[in-house]
């Protein structure tokens, strides 16, 4: 959660262009740490000998990391000096940059993506709260666009920075190029921030918080494992599902009836902030999922070298990066609810493009979908944020925003285990379904041409029709990914009708940014 309450907003600030720089640095370190491994990962899969759904784990243990700190930043700021916790984070979050590069295993790069995570979480939301502290209220609009950038150049550089140094130095770099910027803002916060007061009483839900992160690490582990274990036919998977659900209805039953919980069950009785909490578990599903399924895809299916291949990536970003200034300035002026099924239906439109893509679409499809996907986040990125928090009471802001950014980052964790494992899933069965017509006595073989290289009575021909049959498996497998995705954007639309109107007077909250 962001903190805010420390140094007055209209007071001047010595240094203030170089606290902002600090921070900023601080911010796109984490940012670019959500995409730039994308691209590397089948290098690293080589790398740490792992199969096509171990290795997101290295995406999604840091997601999930993420979003378990994500909420009590707060509590540590305000217990333990905002800067103190900031300096740790950072230093924390070098540490296990290094840790990942020098990873030799897969459980070594997942453990240490794990506490990368666990560092990155406070590094938003701690470095959001400064730029708000050190500005006045009329200059926060420019400050929190500023800071909506920073947060978007991970998507738009990760793939092209990651690309270039996995293919010119080693996917280690990936890794290793924290160093520099976390050396940067650490120095930079340690000579010009200043240190804000503790409340040494302060208190954290305990409880709360280790029902609530016991729940999404053990659903974490059943989406990963389950397609490995063939689901609650193991031992190990209906663990996981049970612990996952007894510590969920703890998590409940503590929230509605301790007198201070982790999460304020107030929070759900605004109707637009409940409603909005679904829209950003769809965001996150649909676009870092989206994001997972095209690296494979590019490389693996049609070819491209990394460094194309986060090229063509990179349009995305910019999509978003363009309409979030668009967006900014119409705020206010078009219905907020518009806007959201504006972004909604080209997210759709994209993934229903993607449908039909088969290794043989042009890079010029793939670009311009790609801007048009961004653009489709661009369009509900701030509306959505402003919209979550319009009807809310101030004094809850700082929670809810927590908890917002905790769906979104369970969506993100959940849609990659979920489209990876119906991949793994799919391949195999439409493998099977198409194999169930080539044999000996389809006419299709008795074409010369055909025999030639294709005879399923001899090794080869049998050696080249697998090949064949498990590309066309593979690509039918990525259609129905984005099928799914194309659904889920759709779904959603029906929910802008349950949202409020903002009142006019209604301006959008500085701190209340998705991280």
């Amino acid at each position: 959660m962001s903190s805010t309450a420390a140094l007055p907003g209209t007071a001047p600030v010595a240094n203030r262009g170089a606290i902002t720089a600090c921070v900023i640095l601080a911010v796109i370190m984490q940012a670019l740490d959500t995409t730039i491994a994308n691209v590397a990962l089948p290098y690293i899969q080589g790398s740490v000998a792992a199969s096509a759904d171990q290795i997101n784990w290295v995406l999604t243990s840091y997601i999930v990391a993420a979003a378990i700190m994500t909420p009590p930043s707060g509590f540590l700021a305000a217990r333990f000096g905002r800067k103190r916790v900031l300096l740790t984070a950072i230093a924390g979050f070098v540490v296990a940059s290094v840790l990942c590069g020098i990873a030799q295993s897969l459980p070594q790069i997942v453990a240490f993506r794990l506490l990368q995570g666990l560092f990155g979480a406070s590094l938003v939301p701690l470095s959001q709260g400064i730029l708000l502290d050190i500005y006045s209220v009329e200059e926060r609009g420019s400050a929190m666009a500023l800071f909506g950038v920073s947060v978007m150049v991970g998507p738009v550089l990760g793939p092209v920075i990651g690309g270039w140094l996995t293919d010119n130095i080693s996917w280690r770099w990936v890794f290793y190029i924290n160093v520099p910027i976390g050396l940067l803002a650490f120095g930079g916060i340690v000579a010009f921030v200043t240190e804000t007061g503790r409340e040494l009483k302060a208190k954290l839900d305990w409880f709360g918080f280790g029902t609530l992160s016991l729940a999404i690490a053990a659903l974490q582990l059943f989406l990963d494992r389950g397609e490995q274990l063939d689901w609650f036919s193991s031992g190990e998977i209906q663990l996981e599902a049970l612990v996952c659900a007894g510590a969920f209805y703890l998590f409940l039953s503590h929230t509605f009836t301790a007198e201070r919980s982790f999460v304020n069950p107030r929070l759900f009785l605004d109707r637009n902030f409940a409603v909005s909490m679904f829209f950003i578990f769809i965001v996150g599903v649909t676009y870092l999922a989206s994001l997972a399924l095209m690296t494979p895809y590019l490389q693996t299916l049609m070819g491209y070298p990394v460094t194309t291949a986060g090229i063509v990536m990179g349009p995305r970003g910019v999509g978003t990066m363009v309409c979030m200034f668009i967006v900014g300035r119409l705020i206010g002026k078009v219905d907020t609810r518009f806007l959201l099924v504006l972004g909604l239906g080209l997210t759709a439109w994209a993934m229903y493009d993607m449908t039909g893509w088969t290794p043989d679409v042009s890079q010029w499809t793939i670009v311009s979908v790609g801007f048009i996907q961004g653009a489709g986040l661009g369009f509900l990125f701030v509306p959505l944020t402003t919209i979550a928090f319009a009807t809310l009471p101030a004094s809850m802001r700082g929670e809810g925003t927590g908890l917002y950014n905790l769906s979104r980052n369970i969506g993100s964790s959940v849609g990659i285990s979920i489209v990876t494992a119906l991949i793994t899933e799919n391949v195999q069965t439409n493998h099977a379904s198409i194999a169930a017509y080539v044999t000996p006595f389809n006419h299709a073989f008795n074409a010369p041409a055909v025999m030639q290289h294709l005879d399923p009575l001899k090794a080869a021909g049998r050696a080249s029709l697998d090949g064949i049959i498990t590309l066309q498996a593979t690509i039918i497998a990525y259609m129905d990914d984005f099928k799914l995705l194309m659904l889920m954007s759709l779904a959603a639309i029906p929910l802008v009708f349950l949202l409020r109107k903002p009142a006019p007077s209604a301006a959008p909250p500085e701190h209340a940014v998705m991280e």
